[in-house]
């Protein structure tokens, strides 16, 4: 039973790993379901015995990179550090996922992030990583390390806007997006939410 269990869990890794490859390529409309079994050199109902549908799929893979990242900002909430340098590591993590999983981050922000009807359907695990971040800038807050009287929802919101158009900007290629990039991309981030524009 347990072999049968990793064989499948494969065999639908195979499948998922495939949809990516495949949604980054032709981009999710253009794409169908024989192009993901093509991809994954399996045979056309195999994708539907594991997933119910195209949509199904790219669900999973919202699911699984949102699970992911939101486990990873979670554990830096538990370390031993400043509020600010939690802070610089959450939006670290969510930065390298480009060069980590490049395919992934064009297809959740071709597919995904500028679709609404996609977005509304998986509003809520894209809440766990605002709350992640806003539980961050409270304690922040709290530690005296941050100005007590913003916001700190409205503070965390500005932290995911700010990732999500840097990640824009690299799949649509309006900005580099070298391991460079990446490190000065969340320097900034932080840099200026915690400091501002102003000369001091």
């Amino acid at each position: 039973m347990a072999a049968r269990t990793a064989a499948q869990e494969e065999r639908r890794r195979q499948i998922l790993d495939a949809a990516v490859r495949a949604f980054a390529k032709n981009g999710y409309h253009a794409c169908r379901v024989s192009d993901i079994a093509e991809e994954a050199g399996v045979a056309y109902g195999l994708v539907y015995h594991y997933f119910e549908s195209k949509d199904a799929v790219l669900e999973a893979i919202f699911r699984e990179m949102w699970g992911m990242m939101v486990g990873a900002i979670n554990a830096v909430e538990s370390l031993d550090e400043s509020s600010r340098e939690q802070l610089r590591k959450a939006c670290a993590i969510v930065l390298r996922t480009w060069r980590d999983y490049p395919d992934v981050v064009r297809v959740l922000v071709r597919e995904v992030a500028r679709s609404g009807e996609q977005l509304q359907r998986e509003v809520e695990e894209i809440a766990h990583a605002f709350l992640a971040l806003q539980r961050i800038v409270e304690r922040g807050q709290e530690q005296g390390e941050f100005r007590r009287e913003l916001s700190p929802r409205l503070a965390a919101w500005i932290v995911y806007g700010a990732l999500e158009e840097i990640l824009t900007g690299w799949v649509l290629g309006r900005l580099p997006g070298s391991e460079d990039d990446i490190r000065d991309a969340e320097q900034a981030v932080v840099g200026i939410l915690c400091d501002g524009l102003v000369s001091r």
